[in-house]
């Protein structure tokens, strides 16, 4: 599972990248000046993506963070809960340099996606927790 911690934090790394060259040659290339969501996209994945995998990482060096019963379900909840709230910042960025409209089912798409993150989030520190605190051994 180490790997594929390291692997994640790499993507996030290059979509994060890739994501700041997207808002950048859009936004140049439609003369757009106002405000996008396309410009945070960025530090999202870099900070949500990236960081967070990084420091995933060293927790599971310290603490068999993997080996938890939460951690498969946060690992994949929380990619799933990335996808769907980027997703939806691309497209209302996009949108919105483009001078359309996005609709409240956009802002739903992105509501979900941070529920989903929330609760990967709370699977991530259930384990941990499991990790930190162990139970207490019972008297005879």
């Amino acid at each position: 599972m180490t790997k594929k911690i390291y692997w994640a934090a790499a993507i996030y790394t290059i979509l994060g990248l890739l994501g700041g060259l997207y808002y950048r040659e859009l936004t140049k290339a439609k003369d757009f000046t106002g405000d996008t969501q396309l410009s945070i996209v960025h530090t999202h994945l870099l900070a949500l993506g990236t960081l967070v995998f990084l420091i995933v990482l060293v927790l599971d060096k310290v603490f068999a963070l993997s080996a938890t019963r939460s951690f498969a379900p946060f690992f994949w909840i929380y990619h799933a809960g990335m996808l769907v709230t980027v997703g939806g910042m691309v497209v209302h960025g996009t949108l919105t340099v483009l001078g359309k409209e996005s609709g409240a089912a956009i802002a739903g798409i992105a509501g979900l996606g941070h529920i989903l993150l929330t609760v990967a989030f709370v699977l991530l520190f259930v384990g941990l927790h499991g990790r930190i605190w162990k139970p207490a051994e019972k008297k005879a």
